[in-house]
């Protein structure tokens, strides 16, 4: 249960991240307040993960399922540059992703 947890918490982070440039620098209310509400639900679930995952493998795996979603909204819904060499560093946060979850006896 704490690696779905962790998973939504970091799915959330996305979606803060994403409102958070809608926002405008706060200047937009809707898009201000779903920040707000997003991250409070991301870091809600964050601490209930570490109740049962030690603490670098879950904010590891937090910060890198946001910077990596965060890099496809961009990529997909923001039409950001997806150059040979972005795509390559989220290729290598994934593959350390992937290692931390499989090295976790959790």
């Amino acid at each position: 249960m704490a690696w779905i947890m962790l998973f939504i918490a970091g799915l959330l982070e996305v979606v803060w991240a994403y409102f958070m440039k809608q926002s405008e620098g706060f200047t937009r209310p809707g898009a201000t307040a779903i920040t707000l509400v997003a991250m409070i639900a991301s870091f809600g679930l964050l601490a209930a993960a570490m109740r049962s995952l030690p603490l670098g493998v879950a904010y590891m795996m937090w910060t890198g399922i946001g910077a990596v979603g965060a890099f496809i909204v961009g990529v997909m819904v923001l039409g950001e540059q997806a150059g040979a060499m972005r795509m390559a560093a989220a290729a290598l946060i994934v593959g350390g992703l992937v290692l931390m979850k499989l090295s976790t006896p959790n």
